[in-house]
């Protein structure tokens, strides 16, 4: 099942997309349907003429930092021995297809497509055998970064947590339909040019010893976010370097999840 939040002139509302159409369901987002699935409330509509919101505003958003080995190797770095984490802000959220704004702190603001996690249940101590069990779903994000300020700063609130760098969805498709989350193509393009085609293989930390991991140290509840770091190709490893610009388009596609499309500005 894949469950969007779609914006209106009204607010926001939950659906459940059914191929190129939408049906609305009782709910005003994802976040209605972690427990159980609402009834539908509403006739299906095309899904090319509504605008998607965020699936959720999570409350905790959990980022992954050099977990993909092909992309520690473009860096120079060493992979990590345990799982590297850092948090992105729920103010940092955005939508599909919503603008990704330069802040004016930062002149090096970079792409990153990643796997997101999306937690259904509240959990602490999980083992990784049983760890997929309190998946919910997933999703795609841009774990979009300032470069600068991820090299200037020992802390990465600025970095990782500004206003509109995390945008992501386009839905959440439930767990049940993706039997395999290290078995997924992801690649991201900036105005058309390929510049990242990865495979969630390549993680150094599986989605499962990640969920393990974090619950080992905090309680993850429903509608937290696990973004699972990013394969090789981004703009800071590039000869020559190639950050975002206003004007630019970034587009992040992970098989079978969907597509974020977001301009620059």
């Amino acid at each position: 099942m894949r469950l969007c939040t779609v914006r209106d002139s009204a607010g926001t509302r939950l659906g459940r997309v059914d191929g190129d159409m939408v049906t609305p369901l009782a709910g005003g987002d994802v976040s209605a349907a972690l427990g159980a699935v609402p009834a539908a409330d509403g006739d299906p509509l095309p899904l090319a003429g509504l605008r998607l919101a965020p699936p959720l505003v999570p409350g905790k958003i959990i980022g992954i930092g050099l977990n993909y080995r092909d992309h520690a190797a473009e860096t120079g770095a060493q992979l990590p021995t345990r799982p590297l984490l850092f948090a992105k802000l729920p103010t940092s959220v955005t939508g599909p297809a919503d603008d990704i704004v330069v802040p004016a702190y930062s002149d090096e603001l970079d792409y990153e497509g990643e796997l997101a996690v999306v937690i259904g249940r509240r959990c602490r101590h999980v083992s990784e055998a049983d760890a997929l069990d309190v998946v919910f779903g997933y999703a795609v994000m841009d774990d979009v970064s300032a470069r600068d300020r991820q090299r200037e700063e020992p802390q990465w609130i600025r970095a990782k947590g500004g206003d509109t760098m995390a945008p992501w969805g386009p839905w959440i498709t439930t767990a049940d339909e993706i039997p395999d989350p290290q078995a997924l193509r992801i690649r991201t393009w900036v105005n058309g040019d390929l510049r990242q085609d990865g495979t969630t293989a390549d993680m150094v930390f599986g989605v499962a010893a990640l969920i393990a991991f974090c619950s080992a140290a905090f309680t993850l509840e429903p509608g937290d976010v696990i973004t699972t770091g990013t394969p090789a190709g981004v703009g800071v490893a590039r000869d020559p370097k190639a950050f975002l610009r206003p004007g630019d388009r970034v587009r992040v596609e992970i098989d079978g999840l969907g597509v974020l499309d977001n301009p620059v500005r």
